[in-house]
């Protein structure tokens, strides 16, 4: 079963957009990991979509599964769909796929 993981934004700099959004979730949301061009945060309470802004991607969609077999049946499926593969030289150990209108998405 998929899920949706992640909202990655794409943004320009990631000390304000990390400001602006800490402020923005309020205390619904912490921010649990931060680096020179990233920062990710996670529901406080419960199961929830994460939101990680990056400096360098576009904005686009992670779906988690539980495990590695999960993962190879859910991009299986997806192609069955309409999905299809994209060739992505940065994070090689995750799947980066577009739908049908090349939006991507990725299954990790």
């Amino acid at each position: 079963m998929v899920r949706l993981g992640s909202i990655v934004m794409h943004v320009s700099e990631i000390e304000r957009a990390a400001e602006f959004w800490g402020k923005a979730l309020e205390d619904q949301y912490e921010l649990v990991h931060r680096d020179h061009n990233s920062a990710t945060f996670f529901p406080k309470v419960g199961p929830g979509a994460a939101l990680q802004l990056t400096e360098r991607n576009q904005m686009h969609l992670d779906l988690n599964t539980d495990s590695l077999e999960e993962n190879a049946a859910e991009i299986t499926r997806l192609e069955s769909l309409g999905a299809r593969r994209v060739d992505w030289p940065y994070r090689p150990e995750v799947a980066v796929m577009a739908d049908p209108d090349g939006n991507l998405f990725c299954v990790c």
